[in-house]
């Protein structure tokens, strides 16, 4: 089988008891040590039937792996062990398949690892839902959402480092495939007062501390913040670093998140002025003045960093000031503008900057669910995540953990009526009869808190809205009045007797018996918390502000939509939203995380037993148990119980052909279980006794053993057969390889033997043959030989007797010759004498000539147009011609070099005869120039990037390209300056930036002077009048200097046909605006090697020092 076939079971390989319904016997104890045992192996999720345990294990566990993913999977829920993939896999395929809505609940208190589990669900259900580049898109921002929130909402505290501070309410919208379409954010009370003040060892929320970590040097200087953080009093500072936590990373990370979810960048930027606007409220500090009425008022003490929170905010500074020194109160049409003390002033400061955040926060999560809403008006399945704060108890109990412990409530609540829903709906659906459960009904403690008329709640908003003097003790003494009687209020000033010598509820306190325990509560800070109040004169200043999202943000403030009714107060509005949660809640099918804090050091492998007691108790899970075990314990389908008990059992074991409902109770039948422990539904069995199900788990497991054994036997049979056949194969096989062997060793041999016989036999013939052949041979060359003497006797015999004929001839020939010769020299005679010198002088003159040209031939110099050797002159009256002859070798041994020239190279030489005719024997730099070839372009103009800009302003093709020293008409000093040649125009740029400082046409050229040294110093004479010399000549030092004045000679003839004066001198004037300057060179030492310095004397002289 594939890895991803193997199937355990829930009571396979258990640490302890997976599900604790199953827990026997059933004790406070031993569903502690149950919990802790499975904690010690790394097991952190334990059943309640459908409800997961988690526990923190404060580090990471190799358990949530793609290949885990891929494990749970479409998997039954009991089907492995527990984990939160399988509650996850369960409700997404109920959803899919079942088209039924999910709510996933996620309970426990802070540092329990709520925040994480959610993240956990989402991440599983965005790893097995449908792919598509849509659907990636949607489920990135639907994950990438989380770390925005945690930014604004969270922070560190006491128990957690990554505490959330808001309740949040997601619903996931799917489409009919499973596919995600969207999602719904909704938060509940944001801790606003951590904003202006956090208690000892705990931190503000993150986004202040990641900005000033992560932001960068110009978005600080932007924002108007410093980097260290104890530069801002709303600060915490002996817990501003959390090991383990990179705050300049996170920053990173929210902003990437921000941009994946939809953020514009102007958005962004508006998200984190506001953040710095708020985090520079509490620097300002107030001082206390007094007037003549003797009132006392509150004056900024340094208004600088007013003026800067109004520059972020877009705000008029005289405005926000009044703000916060005056506050205006209207009743119908009369108003009446009172000051502020020191106190107020300070109140009115942290309640705006509290506001201001909770406000940023709520617009945040409208801004993402604009994002993340689904585009498609289609019908949706919906999944809900809700991760809310845990039930809290604290040494000092105020408003916050009234109201979070009355969400506990209900939602412990609606924990149990669907609980019970849950099982009375499946025991009715399996025909299995019901029985009412006897449990602990929190709804009187509900009551107590939110009844219209006499709960908690209504009557602290009665007491806020009361005319007349109003603070929290006559809240607690309306309380007494009210609610003494109550069977779950204690309080030492009410009517009743029963708590007046309770010491340990002080007289400023309250207490409720919650179903998680005696909370109590003191009421310091209830009426104001509950009232929520801000001062309308700061709305109307933020609503003035030119900063588009603080002016969003407080719409109260707009003059036109001013109303003098009350706003409705913190308790009314979360009581609100709690009922709207439970609505939505009560139409989905619920499902339960229980999160547990094992220690409060939060460290790995801790588990104290105390806390984990407390916790259970508050979450309610024992009760949750019995709640469960009430009617049947366990409950199983008949398919799987068959599939794992059927070896129990000897007409189910191996194949089972019939029903699997008739397989199950031939099985039970065999096994004597008493018809009450169990009950057959349509579907499932149902157990009601644990013990029952351990019976039969030993049962199974010794017969597993006793299976195995078999298993083991019967494959040891096997085994033994298989050896005992292989190795009566093997000798099978050795024997005939040996069989094989000796045969092959015996034939072998006699082959041998014969071949050796058969060699010397027909050696034997042969050498006979051999010696007949030899015989026969000898004969035949013997009767050859004699042959051969004979016809060479013959043949030397004729060739004797073809000589002696021949020699006579040729004797009578020659007679004949020298007779004729003789009568033709007496005929000619007196004719040779004439003739003779003449004839004799012409033939010795060939011959010298001949041996002349031969000669030469052999000692011709090379092809060089430069050789100036010549070959000696050998004969005095060749003179003339041996000098022709050496001057027509040249002109052809220069047109033969000529003729290899290209078109690119010849103009090169011309250019270098040019600069001959123009510097040679008259510059002493042009003898280092002879060597150097002309270049033209040395930037490489076209190909330089940096260049590109100058490349786009000259249109035409550029004869040269250098970099040049330009010398300072007042100064003298040089500058370097690009210089370039075009067949129009030459230009000077700047050397870094590219751009043309000056445009001169050829045209405008008159002259070029230049020193006779080995300087390179040229000055450029222009036409008087011309746009150009509006400042006059220019002088330039280049060590090309050579080869830029030859090119700017040859470009002037070419566009004008006339030919510039060259003048080589060592004093020449130039014209520097209206003046006449004599340039005049001088010799020197030198500072910068082989350049002339230049220094400007006075208006008339500029010396130029040359080595």
């Amino acid at each position: 089988m594939m890895k991803s076939e193997v199937k355990t079971s829930l009571l396979d390989n258990m640490i302890g008891v997976g599900d604790s319904v199953l827990l026997e016997p059933l004790t406070e104890d031993t569903f502690l040590e149950n919990l802790k045992n499975r904690f010690d192996h790394r097991e952190i999720y334990t059943y309640i039937g459908s409800v997961v345990i988690s526990v923190n294990p404060y580090r990471q566990l190799p358990i949530y792996t793609p290949d885990k993913v891929e494990e749970y999977r479409n998997r039954n829920f009991y089907e492995l062990s527990p984990h939160i993939y399988a509650l996850a896999d369960e409700a997404y395929r109920s959803l899919r398949d079942q088209d039924k809505d999910q709510c996933i609940l996620i309970t426990g208190e802070s540092g329990a690892g709520k925040t994480e589990a959610s993240k956990l669900v989402m991440s599983y259900v965005a790893a097995v839902c449908g792919k598509g580049a849509e659907v990636n898109q949607v489920k990135e921002q639907l994950l990438q959402s989380n770390p925005v929130l945690e930014a604004f909402g969270n922070a560190k505290t006491m128990r957690n480092d990554n505490s959330s501070r808001f309740g949040k309410y997601m619903d996931i919208e799917f489409d009919f495939k499973g596919d995600p379409l969207g999602g719904v954010i909704s938060n509940y009370l944001l801790e606003k007062s951590r904003v202006v003040k956090q208690p000892r060892g705990e931190r503000n929320f993150h986004i202040f501390y990641q900005l000033l970590s992560g932001g960068s040097e110009d978005l600080l200087k932007q924002l108007k913040l410093e980097r260290e953080f104890n530069q801002y009093n709303y600060l915490c500072l002996d817990s501003a670093k959390v090991n383990g936590v990179d705050d300049a990373a996170n920053f990173r990370t929210v902003k990437n998140a921000m941009q994946i979810v939809g953020f514009m960048d102007d958005e962004v930027e508006l998200v984190l002025e506001v953040v710095a606007a708020v985090l520079k409220l509490g620097n300002i500090e107030f001082k206390p003045e007094s007037r003549v009425n003797g009132l006392d008022e509150s004056r900024i003490q340094d208004k600088n960093e007013l003026k800067e929170i109004c520059e972020l905010l877009g705000q008029d500074q005289a405005v926000l000031e009044r703000a916060f020194s005056f506050r205006t109160v209207e009743a119908k049409q009369e108003k009446v503008s009172t000051t502020l003390n020191v106190a107020q002033a300070y109140y009115a400061r942290d309640a705006l900057a509290k506001n201001l955040y909770n406000r940023l926060f709520t617009w945040l999560v409208n801004r993402i669910n604009e994002s993340i809403k689904a585009q498609t008006k289609v019908r949706k399945k919906v999944m809900g995540v809700l991760d809310i704060y845990g039930f809290e108890i604290f040494e000092n109990n105020s408003f916050e953990q009234f109201i979070i412990n009355y969400c506990n409530e209900k939602l412990q609540q609606i924990f149990i009526e669907l609980t019970l829903k849950e099982e009375q709906e499946e025991y009715i659906k399996e025909g299995i009869e019901w029985t009412h459960i006897e449990y602990f009904n929190n709804a009187i403690i509900c009551e107590l808190i939110e009844n219209n008329t006499n709960g908690i709640l209504a009557m602290l908003d009665e007491e806020c809205l009361r005319p007349g003097t109003v603070t929290d003790e006559t809240f607690l003494e309306k309380l007494n009045q009210i609610c003494a009687v109550h069977e779950r209020f204690e309080s030492r000033m009410s009517k009743s007797s029963r708590f007046l010598n309770d010491t340990t509820l002080p007289h400023n306190c309250f207490r409720i018996q919650h179903y998680a325990g005696k909370v109590m509560y003191h009421v310091e800070g209830f009426v104001d918390k509950n009232n929520d109040l801000l001062y309308r004169d700061l709305s109307q200043a933020m609503w003035k502000t030119n900063h588009v999202l603080v002016k969003a943000l407080f719409p109260e403030g707009n003059p036109a939509k001013m109303s003098l009714k009350r706003p409705p107060t913190a308790g009314s509005q979360f009581k609100a939203s709690v009922a709207t949660l439970m609505k939505n809640l009560q139409t989905k099918n619920p499902n339960y995380i229980r999160c547990i804090k094992p220690n409060d050091q939060k460290t790995p492998h801790v588990f104290t037993e105390a806390l984990v007691c407390h916790q259970v108790r508050y979450l309610g899970l024992m009760e949750n148990v019995r709640v469960r075990r009430a009617g049947y314990a366990f409950k199983q389908p008949y398919e799987s119980c068959l599939e794992r008990y059927k070896m129990l059992c000897s007409q189910t074991w191996p194949h089972w052909r019939q029903g699997a409902r008739d397989g199950v109770k031939v099985l039970l039948t065999e096994l004597q279980i008493p018809p009450e422990e169990f009950s057959y539904g349509r579907s499932k069995i149902f157990i009601r006794n644990p013990r029952t199900l351990f019976e039969l788990e030993d049962l199974r497991k010794r017969r597993l053993e006793d299976l195995a054994t078999l298993i083991q036997k019967i494959y040891r049979g096997w085994k033994c057969r298989t050896h005992f056949l292989l190795m009566k194969k093997s000798q099978i096989t050795i024997s005939a390889w040996t069989k094989r062997h000796f045969q092959r060793k015996k034939y072998l041999h006699l082959k041998s033997v014969t071949l050796i016989i058969q060699s010397y036999i027909r050696g034997w013939k042969a050498r006979k043959l051999l010696r007949e052949l030899k015989y026969q041979k000898l004969c035949e060359e013997s009767a050859t030989t004699i042959a051969a003497y004979w016809r060479g006797f013959q043949a030397r015999r004729e060739l004797k007797r073809l000589k002696e004929e021949a020699r006579r001839k040729h004797a009578v020939a020659v007679i004949w010759a020298y007779w004729l010769g003789l009568k033709v020299r007496r005929e000619y005679r007196k004719f040779f004498r004439a003739n003779a010198g003449r004839k004799i002088y012409e033939f010795i003159v060939q011959r010298i000539m001949q041996k002349y040209f031969l000669e030469l031939k052999k000692k011709l110099p090379s092809m060089s147009p430069t050789e100036t050797t010549w070959p000696a002159q050998p004969y005095l009256f060749l003179d003339n011609t041996h000098t022709e002859l050496k001057r027509i070798f040249h002109l052809w041994r220069c047109k033969k070099y000529r003729d290899q020239f290209t078109a690119q190279k010849r103009a090169i030489f011309e250019e270098k005869l040019e600069a001959s005719e123009l510097f040679k024997d008259k510059k002493a730099l042009y003898a280092n120039s002879v060597s150097q070839p002309f270049q033209g372009d040395y930037l490489e103009i076209s190909k330089n990037p940096k260049y590109q800009k100058l490349t786009g302003a000259v249109e035409e093709k550029i004869l040269l390209a250098d970099v040049v020293n330009k010398i300072n008409r007042a100064n003298g000093k040089g500058a370097p300056r690009i210089f370039l040649l075009t067949q129009s125009n030459f230009f000077i740029a700047d050397q870094k930036s590219g751009q043309i400082k000056s445009t001169i046409p050829v045209m405008d050229i008159t002259s070029v002077s230049v020193s006779k040294q080995t300087d390179g110093l040229f000055a450029v004479h222009l036409k008087e009048g011309s746009t150009a010399a509006a400042k006059g000549d220019f002088l330039f030092t280049s060590d090309r200097l050579i080869e830029i004045i030859t090119k700017l000679y040859r470009t002037i003839f070419f566009k004008t046909n006339q030919k510039i004066n060259v003048e080589i001198n060592n004093e020449f004037l130039v014209q520097f605006n209206q003046d006449k300057v004599c340039v005049k060179f001088i010799q020197g030492a030198q500072k910068n090697g082989n350049l002339p310095a230049c220094k400007r004397k006075n208006n008339r002289l500029l010396e130029v020092t040359v080595p």
